[in-house]
């Protein structure tokens, strides 16, 4: 894995733990009522891996792939992102997942749409303290209203599971009315536009 993508924290300080928890707050702002997750056992325990730096250890919540080894997480976020890190946590056996795809800004993708170029891959190590953090291209990242996670591959068994998955970054609100103002103002251009044509042909008549 090139250097810079992952960092290994052996420290295990209290202090420096709860700056971490504070900075892993995104699931606070997922739409968690739109979120899928695709070949999950039980359904709706994908959006359970969601959850607060502290409840990181929490074994009783968790998602487990169903038919295979794969899963698909598609995250709404209630605004723009600016992704910076991502932690995750499963079991130091071979149901750890190996690697993650990640895709931006594409909602409602299934596993017929995976073939497409995906925006990052990381090779996973497996990680049961969530002492491992990903860190996405901020470049690409930087403005993100919808994150799909594919996790296409274990380190051998027949299904994976995740215990947690947290995600660090910037939260601002989105700007969804200003996109359909822009779309509207858009408009009477090309009206505008017709209209000098046709001046022009029926000049040209005359």
């Amino acid at each position: 894995m090139p250097h810079g993508h992952c960092h290994d924290h052996h420290d295990h300080d209290h202090d420096h733990s709860d700056d971490v928890g504070i900075q892993y707050n995104l699931y606070e702002k997922i739409d968690k009522e739109n979120l899928q997750c695709l070949n999950e056992t039980v359904e709706g325990s994908g959006r359970t891996v969601f959850k607060p730096w502290e409840k990181r250890f929490d074994k009783s919540e968790f998602v487990k792939s169903d038919a295979d080894e794969e899963l698909l997480f598609n995250i709404p976020f209630t605004g723009n992102v600016k992704l910076k890190g991502i932690r995750i946590i499963s079991e130091e056996t071979d149901s750890h997942p190996k690697k993650l795809r990640l895709f931006k800004n594409k909602p409602n993708m299934t596993f017929d749409d995976v073939s497409m170029e995906p925006d990052q891959v990381f090779e996973l190590q497996k990680d049961s303290q969530g002492l491992l953090e990903y860190n996405p291209k901020i470049v690409t990242f930087s403005s993100v209203t919808h994150l799909t996670m594919h996790f296409p591959s274990n380190f051998g068994a027949e299904n994976t599971t995740i215990y947690y998955i947290g995600l660090k970054g910037e939260w601002t609100p989105g700007h969804r009315h200003g996109v359909t103002i822009c779309t509207y103002e858009a408009r009477p251009n090309l009206d505008d536009h017709k209209l000098k044509h046709l001046d022009s042909v029926s000049k040209t008549i005359d």
